[in-house]
């Protein structure tokens, strides 16, 4: 039984990317974690992911670059202000610049740069670099 479908995933990703993988098969197919993908795309972390329906749930086949250094998910869900996320960008990530923050916002899914240029907060989901 899985409890958090958004980690598991994560943390496919993570160990796929350090044994030099260059695509992988993970599930569920949750709306949500396809917007988490689709800001991986947009930063480079991942090449594409694609949804392949097998009848019970789907799944996600992801194509790897393997520019991850490290990612995972934040529990629990901070709640953050627009002010507050240079706080978590220190805690959570090795250096200013360098990697993203996953936010959920009222907006949508997106990272916590563009969170802080449309002057949202939300809550956290992930981090990678």
């Amino acid at each position: 039984m899985r409890h958090d479908p958004l980690n598991d995933i994560i943390n496919t990703i993570k160990n796929a990317s350090s044994i030099g993988r260059r695509e992988i098969e993970v599930g569920p197919a949750a709306r949500m974690i396809g917007r988490v993908l689709k800001v991986m795309q947009d930063y480079n972390y991942i090449t594409s992911f694609e949804v392949i329906e097998d009848g019970q749930g789907g799944k996600f086949k992801i194509h790897l670059n393997n520019t991850i250094n490290n990612c995972g998910t934040i529990k629990p869900r901070y709640s953050v202000k627009k002010v507050n996320l240079d706080t978590f960008e220190s805690r959570y990530l090795p250096a200013q610049d360098f990697g993203i923050l996953i936010v959920t916002t009222t907006k949508g899914v997106m990272s916590h740069v563009e969170a802080r240029k449309h002057g949202l907060g939300g809550k956290l989901l992930a981090y990678i670099y």
